[in-house]
């Protein structure tokens, strides 16, 4: 945008005309030692609590003292379909159906789920395709499951590698990866937005290629969800995964989500490891009968859910709802570009943003390469009452967060990162 101005007044202005501006009066905002307000920018790491959320936990609690198993059935929201208030709220977040969504597990143990269906490896279809600079968790499961298939990882992993003195990956690359070796990959698993950069990958168009070379397709949604609009039905995407404790604000460790498209929902074929709560809802508790897979992504659900930590998601969820993806994305992309705004004014030669300057292109994140990097930057921000995360060798990630960051936020940050820089 061209109207961002300089100056606090602005910042102000734009405060007092964001119609959002009150939600941040929802969240616990983490203070310094003199109980003043930190600046956090890291709710791409973990977001933060809803005032909400302790009330939603104690509802549970309260149930479960006084009613014991009979909470299963009797609570307020009782436990055995509790995972079922969570699913329209969270299919709307990442654009999907509620048949394509369950809320279960974490996201590393949906991604080895999800492999065990998805990737099905021939003696000449076996590779899998990821970026480069995927998350090393993501890197490490691909590995340990073509291991466990037996494929040597060198041989069976393909990187879609940026081109040396850049860190963005290009979709030519990939076609040309594609056009080299398309007959040979079985699984095509990528993060919806790169962790390091702050991509946003075209999930459609990537989906589109891989399926026409007759790869499956995956995408690791950990800093999409909550953040922007993933249309995950409409990318044709095989599978989704995604964490929920960083822009969703369900607290360190929480439980993930997972998509599975329509078009599988009532194949029985695909292979999968399952339990008791993938069975027939309706047959659950009679105990002998034959295993009856239930339709849909709730059909990849193992065990009974921990209802604690759904009762936070459901908190943050209720505030989406609220809210929508529409106006959180609108006000996301303003807040951000006015971030960039004030980041490229400092004119300095010490710090280049990294994420794509176009806002279809990214999130909230912006990725600050710090030059001759050592942390020491990174370090005064945080003793500065700024709250932004460091990822090796030389990234300070920021995420100014529409629910609750606001351009004040922003403008104190960039302030501070002067001064530290013109010491």
């Amino acid at each position: 945008m061209s109207d961002y101005q300089l100056g606090l007044e602005y910042a102000q202005s734009e405060d007092k005309a964001d119609k959002l501006s009150s939600y941040r009066n929802q969240f616990h905002i983490p203070k310094d030692e003199a109980g003043n307000e930190l600046i956090y920018f890291t709710g791409n790491s973990l977001g933060l609590q809803p005032k909400t959320t302790q009330s939603h936990i104690n509802q549970e609690l309260k149930d479960w003292a006084e009613l014991g198993v009979e909470g299963h059935t009797e609570a307020k929201n009782p436990w055995l379909h509790y995972h079922e208030l969570l699913t329209e709220n969270m299919a709307n977040i990442v654009g999907a159906k509620p048949i394509e969504v369950i809320v279960m597990n974490t996201l590393t143990a949906n991604l080895h789920f999800m492999m065990v269906s998805f990737y099905k490896p021939t003696k000449t279809k076996y590779k899998i395709l990821i970026e480069a600079d995927a998350f090393p968790s993501d890197k490490f499961a691909v590995e340990s499951q073509l291991r466990h298939h037996g494929i040597d990882e060198k041989d069976g992993l393909i990187l879609w590698k940026p081109r040396k003195g850049s860190e963005l990956a290009r979709y030519d690359d990939l076609e040309a990866i594609f056009d080299l070796y398309g007959d040979q990959i079985a699984l095509t698993l990528i993060g919806g937005i790169n962790y390091y950069t702050g991509q946003f990958f075209d999930l459609k168009r990537i989906a589109s290629l891989a399926h026409f070379y007759d790869s499956m397709v995956g995408f690791d949604c950990a800093h999409g969800a909550g953040n922007v609009k993933l249309n995950l039905h409409d990318s044709g995407a095989d599978f989704a995964v995604w964490c929920t404790y960083k822009y969703l604000n369900s607290g360190p460790g929480s439980l993930a989500g997972c998509f599975v498209h329509e078009r599988h929902a009532h194949n029985r074929e695909l292979n999968r490891f399952t339990g008791w709560w993938s069975h027939n809802k309706e047959k659950r508790f009679d105990m002998r009968d034959e295993f009856d897979q239930l339709p849909g992504a709730e059909g990849w659900q193992l065990s009974n859910p921990p209802i604690l930590s759904m009762a936070a998601i459901k908190a943050s969820l209720d505030i989406f709802a609220e809210i929508g993806m529409d106006k959180l994305v609108e006000k996301s992309k303003k807040l951000t570009g006015y971030f960039e705004f004030l980041l490229n004014k400092l004119n300095n030669s010490n710090i280049k943003i990294i994420t794509p300057s176009n806002p279809s292109e990214r999130g909230c994140q912006l990725s600050i390469q710090v030059k001759n990097a050592d942390k020491t930057l990174h370090k005064k921000l945080t003793k500065g009452g700024v709250i932004s995360d460091w990822r090796e060798p030389d990234v300070i990630r920021c995420a100014p967060v529409p629910l609750y960051n606001s351009y004040q936020d922003v403008y104190y940050m960039v302030e501070k990162l002067k001064t530290i820089l013109n010491d």
